[in-house]
């Protein structure tokens, strides 16, 4: 009993000792990249980055505000095309097709494309929208994020409306609702802050994308809101001025990114402290 009681302390010992070394692991590396992005990027961020257009190659100065407004209107697109269309699909999933074979089928899809590489999302996109056009645009870009969005909510809506007890729809249809009133007006009311959160990873999921924009918005050296025609980013910005040889476009490169990663981690911590605040409540 005694030699029993030992070897489970022992197990316990090196199963702790082994998460603990996997977790210093993980956050050594985390740290080290956030510090470094820091001690890099921080140091290079000036008003110019936001209210200049890029200069000629090889010249001081100059800033981002290109890919700024560019970025922010391919996300915004993306997130305007992928949210209805997540939250809808994860009402359908909770509320409506809890039996159904078609929607068993449709979430394993959702779980596959979660996973997905976002490059082939790209591709996809351009082959069925920049190629007959002729030419790439931000709307694709808006769509291919969206793609890349929609799993994401749909899985969160999914799993935030079937913590809603069951009791509450009995309510609403004993007091004669319509089962869409119970759905949208009672229980995606009831799980509005759960659905919050998985928009705000959405938003953060898409955010830091280069692959899917390289093939469909692709990019453009000026400030252009049309989203009908080539429009810069970030991330493809960022892409291309780290490769390239010009220290002032590195510099502007590691404030970029210093930048996306910023937005990305607040985004991440928000929708965290969402989650937290809604299990104490």
């Amino acid at each position: 009993m005694i030699n029993i009681k030992a070897k489970r302390k022992i197990e316990n010992y090196i199963s702790l000792t082994l998460s603990f070394l996997s977790a210093t692991f993980g956050l050594f590396f985390l740290f080290w990249i956030l510090g470094d992005l820091f001690i890099n990027g921080f140091k290079y961020i000036n008003i110019n980055l936001f209210i200049y257009d890029p200069v000629p190659p090889g010249i001081e100065g100059g800033g981002l505000k290109h890919a700024f407004l560019g970025h922010i209107i391919i996300t915004f697109l993306g997130t305007v095309i992928g949210t209805p269309i997540g939250i809808l699909a994860g009402i359908y999933f909770a509320e409506y097709g809890r039996s159904s074979r078609i929607a068993r089928v449709a979430r394993n899809i959702v779980d596959i494309m979660v996973s997905n590489p976002s490059i082939v999302i790209g591709a996809v996109v351009y082959a069925l929208l920049v190629l007959p056009v002729g030419h790439f645009m931000g709307l694709a870009g808006g769509i291919a994020l969206a793609i890349l969005m929609i799993p994401v909510i749909v899985i969160t809506t999914d799993e935030m409306l079937k913590l809603v007890p069951q009791q509450t729809r009995e309510a609403a249809y004993a007091l004669g609702a319509q089962p869409w009133q119970v759905s949208f007006q009672i229980v995606l009311k009831a799980a509005k802050v759960g659905v919050l959160t998985g928009v705000i990873l959405g938003v953060a999921r898409i955010s830091g994308e280069t692959a899917p924009l390289l093939f469909t918005s692709f990019n453009n050296n000026f400030t252009n809101l049309d989203p009908t025609k080539p429009m810069a980013s970030l991330t493809v910005t960022v892409f291309q001025y780290a490769m390239g040889p010009y220290d002032e476009w590195h510099k502007q490169a590691w404030a970029a990114s210093f930048l996306l990663t910023f937005f990305v981690l607040m985004a991440s911590i928000t929708a965290r402290y969402i989650i937290q605040r809604k299990k104490h409540q």
